[in-house]
Protein backbone atom coordinates (compact mmCIF):
# COMPACT_ATOMS: atom_id res chain seq x y z
CA UNK A 1 0.00 0.00 0.00
CA UNK A 2 0.87 3.15 -1.14
CA UNK A 3 0.72 5.62 1.90
CA UNK A 4 -0.41 9.51 0.96
CA UNK A 5 1.59 12.47 0.95
CA UNK A 6 1.57 13.27 4.90
CA UNK A 7 2.21 16.99 6.27
CA UNK A 8 3.32 15.04 9.19
CA UNK A 9 5.78 12.38 10.47
CA UNK A 10 4.01 8.72 9.13
CA UNK A 11 6.03 7.68 12.92
CA UNK A 12 3.34 9.10 14.40
CA UNK A 13 0.96 6.87 12.58
CA UNK A 14 2.80 3.57 14.03
CA UNK A 15 2.72 3.70 17.20
CA UNK A 16 -1.23 2.36 18.05
CA UNK A 17 -0.38 4.13 21.81
CA UNK A 18 -0.28 7.42 21.00
CA UNK A 19 -2.42 9.96 19.62
CA UNK A 20 -1.26 11.26 16.09
CA UNK A 21 -3.06 14.51 16.44
CA UNK A 22 -5.28 16.21 13.70
CA UNK A 23 -5.73 14.02 10.32
CA UNK A 24 -7.00 14.96 6.88
CA UNK A 25 -9.66 12.89 5.68
CA UNK A 26 -6.87 11.12 3.52
CA UNK A 27 -4.82 10.76 6.58
CA UNK A 28 -7.48 9.42 8.65
CA UNK A 29 -8.34 6.33 5.60
CA UNK A 30 -4.78 6.01 5.27
CA UNK A 31 -4.25 5.07 9.25
CA UNK A 32 -7.48 3.01 9.44
CA UNK A 33 -5.94 0.75 6.95
CA UNK A 34 -2.91 0.65 8.19
CA UNK A 35 -4.19 -0.54 11.79
CA UNK A 36 -7.25 -2.62 10.45
CA UNK A 37 -6.80 -5.59 12.94
CA UNK A 38 -6.65 -2.82 16.10
CA UNK A 39 -9.56 -1.73 17.91
CA UNK A 40 -10.50 1.90 18.80
CA UNK A 41 -10.65 1.05 22.08
CA UNK A 42 -7.29 0.42 22.72
CA UNK A 43 -5.23 2.22 19.54
CA UNK A 44 -5.43 5.89 19.45
CA UNK A 45 -4.65 6.19 16.14
CA UNK A 46 -7.28 4.01 14.74
CA UNK A 47 -9.78 6.12 17.25
CA UNK A 48 -8.81 9.31 15.78
CA UNK A 49 -8.99 8.29 12.37
CA UNK A 50 -12.35 6.90 13.10
CA UNK A 51 -13.44 10.49 15.04
CA UNK A 52 -11.95 12.02 11.74
CA UNK A 53 -13.90 10.21 9.41
CA UNK A 54 -17.25 10.58 11.25
CA UNK A 55 -16.88 13.98 11.66
CA UNK A 56 -16.16 14.79 8.38
CA UNK A 57 -19.40 12.65 7.33
CA UNK A 58 -16.90 10.17 5.50
CA UNK A 59 -17.65 7.29 7.55
CA UNK A 60 -21.21 6.33 9.80
CA UNK A 61 -21.17 4.27 12.71
CA UNK A 62 -23.03 1.22 13.33
CA UNK A 63 -26.19 2.01 16.24
CA UNK A 64 -23.37 -1.02 18.17
CA UNK A 65 -20.66 1.53 18.07
CA UNK A 66 -22.30 4.66 19.59
CA UNK A 67 -21.60 5.10 23.20
CA UNK A 68 -24.89 4.60 25.28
Amino acid sequence: MQLPNFNMPVTSFLTCGRDPGVMTDEQAHAAMQLHLDCTVDRCMVRRRARTTLVESGKCVLDERALPL
